[in-house]
């Protein structure tokens, strides 16, 4: 066995593999770029290698820095974890010339199911069903789309290098063809450095569902079983669970036969997983669609259903051990249910969000919950990388007892100074599809699209003005904002903006006993509060809520139950803010990111839906379109640009039709 490994990634991944090094006596080693010099991931390890900055083209996703980094550290084995390098041929090429061990497959069978096209072929060679569909390979886009009339519609177009969801464009109109290629050959060379497409038949109402495998070095190749993944957004996965609530146990018999059958077809060594596209009209029909030659974001929930430790079996894969067991010594046990957490606001199309974390709170020592985290408090999360914050992991008996655990824990975290996914991952764990196991990939864009956004309660703003009180209170008399006087105390009466631009107003009375009148808008009671630390306890109407808060110079961040709203301070007196007004029709950014281009020139008219800029963030592209027909009055940023939230585009003026 190693006696130190580097750890060539970041965030809650690079946590998890240092957590099983500790148990097995290992050194681990972290790497990390500018932006990373403080994070979680640095502090779990034992020590840690600066390889650049912030960007990933210059730090996590540079060979030569990580190998560098590998041999610089003295480190044995390297552990690609997921993302950035970790199916890549050259890093894998890299650490053997630098005698370094690579915890995972041969290059071969990277290099075999690396390539969507060439990994269809060799499995397909094997007996193991496959999607129809074409190769793109050396075709033109007119040339692409003469062939794809023969896939049919709806088709799904898919870069052959890559995964994760980026460059995948569905299409359903013929007319929508040429768009839909560019689009997606331009994000996969951006992604992946290689704008070569699949397209393959859409399978409608499809679920995802995918078979964890292990195969060592002396012909031995076992399957853990498979997870359902069919609950996603812009094709990334929300939430997965083992075993899939969809299959007999006969399918997943057979399920699990093909995953082993496609591991041996390449000559599989370590860890992966075979993803199937399985139909939800007749679960019998089950296509391969790719394997992953890697660690899965989605483990830890076929760790706790099997009892293993995948990255301790990886280590001892990559070290020459067989595997100390075989398929008849293996059988799961009960169900557990993963939600990944990210920085997105599902209100806005799951657009990535970022900040400064400013309160956190996580759910460790509840029974049977697991949480892989990569937060810190003053932690900042900006546009540089991927928005997953943390996994929460929830195991019980059967399924249902695990998704209400897992309900439960995500009610135990708050994440204060950034808007997350949270509170949208409760709302999700309890709709009746998902509680029956009615899913499907196109599921979440049904729930957003008929789900309200979630109102302000009026509790939130006065426990946002409770929390300035408090933390104005040890300024002296000159900062109490409930107007000091020898006597008696004045009303408190605070103007703050809500999360949609609009100015609420509170007004507090003092009655004493920590009780006090309270008028929020229409809204008016009796409240009684207590404060400990970063928690307020409102008792309003003989019902107890707490809530978290946390100060900070731009407002109050308020949080309960995985929902959070931001109330910063209203300017000029309360005067309501309109961004949209102000700016006329002006074209923002919806999130803070990287131009990647500007479509228009001053001048140039443009029609309502016409492409007017693309902005970049954590590894999605954004198109923004106009609203309406316009005339562009001024171009503000260039290709390249670095954005703020909300921060100006293009400038537009109303045009006739």
């Amino acid at each position: 066995m190693f006696d130190s490994v580097l750890i060539a990634n970041r965030g809650e991944i690079s946590v998890r593999v240092a957590r099983t090094l500790r148990t097995l006596g290992i050194r681990s080693i972290a790497v990390y770029s500018d932006a990373d010099a403080h994070a979680r991931h640095v502090m779990a390890s034992d020590s840690a290698v600066r390889i650049g900055p912030a960007s990933a083209a210059e730090s996590y996703l540079s060979v030569e820095r990580i190998v560098e980094a590998a041999l610089r550290s003295g480190a044995q084995a390297l552990h690609p974890g997921y993302g950035f390098l970790s199916e890549n041929v050259s890093l894998a090429t890299a650490c053997a010339e630098a005698g370094i061990v690579f915890i995972g497959p041969p290059i071969s069978a990277i290099n075999a199911m690396g390539d969507k096209i060439r990994a269809k072929r060799t499995v397909a060679a094997n007996g193991v069903a496959v999607v129809p569909g074409i190769d793109g390979t050396g075709l033109s886009v007119d040339e692409l789309i003469s062939a794809a009339t023969e896939v049919g519609l709806p088709a799904l177009i898919k870069p052959s290098a890559g995964g994760g969801g980026k460059g995948m464009r569905l299409v359903r109109d013929p007319d929508e063809w040429a768009t839909a290629i560019a689009g997606a050959q331009r994000e996969a060379r951006n992604s992946f450095g290689d704008d070569t497409l699949l397209i393959e038949r859409y399978i409608e109402r499809p679920r995802h569902i995918e078979v964890q495998v292990l195969a060592d070095a002396h012909g031995n190749v076992v399957h853990l079983g498979e997870r359902e993944c069919s609950l996603q957004r812009r094709h990334q996965k929300v939430i997965e669970e083992a075993p899939s609530p969809y299959l007999t146990d006969e399918q997943r018999a057979l399920l699990g036969a093909q995953a082993v059958a496609a591991a041996s077809a390449c000559g599989y060594i370590n860890a992966g997983t075979v993803e199937f596209v399985v139909s939800g009209e007749r679960p019998d029909e089950a296509y391969f669609l790719e394997m992953n030659t890697r660690l899965q974001v989605e483990h830890p929930v076929t760790e706790m259903v099997w009892g293993i430790d995948l990255v301790e079996q990886q280590l001892r894969i990559a070290a020459g051990e067989p595997l100390g067991f075989n398929q008849a010594d293996l059988a799961p046990r009960g169900h557990a249910v993963e939600a990944r957490v990210y920085a997105e606001d599902p209100a806005t199309g799951f657009l990535p969000t970022g900040g400064t974390i400013q309160l956190l709170h996580e759910p460790a020592g509840r029974d049977h919950v697991r949480v892989d985290s990569s937060m810190v408090v003053g932690g900042e999360v900006g546009s540089d990388y991927d928005p997953m914050l943390a996994k929460v992991i929830a195991w019980g008996s059967d399924r249902d007892s695990a998704r209400r655990r897992l309900h439960l824990a995500l009610g135990e975290t708050v994440v204060l100074g950034l808007t997350t996914n949270i509170e949208f991952l409760r709302v999700l764990l309890t709709d009746p599809d998902v509680a029956d196991g009615n899913l499907d990939t196109g599921l979440i864009d049904r729930l957003v699209a008929s789900r309200p956004a979630t109102a302000m309660p009026p509790e939130a703003a006065v426990v946002a003005t409770l929390a300035q009180l408090h933390a104005l209170a040890g300024s002296g008399p000159w900062s109490d904002r409930r107007g000091w006087r020898i006597g008696d105390t004045a009303d408190v009466c605070v103007r703050h903006l809500n999360p949609d631009g609009g100015v609420v107003e509170t007004r507090l009375c003092d009655v004493g006993s920590g009780a006090w009148n309270a008028t929020v808008g229409d809204w008016s009671g009796q409240v009684v509060a207590t404060q400990e630390g970063s928690t307020i306890a409102l008792v309003v109407d003989g019902m107890t809520q707490h809530f978290a808060a946390a100060v900070t110079p731009t407002g109050v961040w308020v949080g309960r139950e995985g929902a959070t709203w931001h109330l910063a301070a209203a300017p000029n007196h309360g005067a309501r803010r309109d961004a949209t007004a102000a700016a006329g029709l002006t074209v923002t950014s919806p999130m803070p990111g990287t131009v990647v281009s500007v479509d228009v020139a001053v001048g140039q008219r443009v029609e309502a839906g016409q492409t007017v800029a693309v902005v970049e963030a954590m590894k999605m592209e954004h198109t923004l379109r106009a609203a309406q027909v316009a005339i562009v009055r001024e171009v503000l940023v260039a290709a390249g640009d670095r954005v703020a939230l909300h921060q100006r585009l293009v400038a537009l003026d109303a045009a006739d039709d």
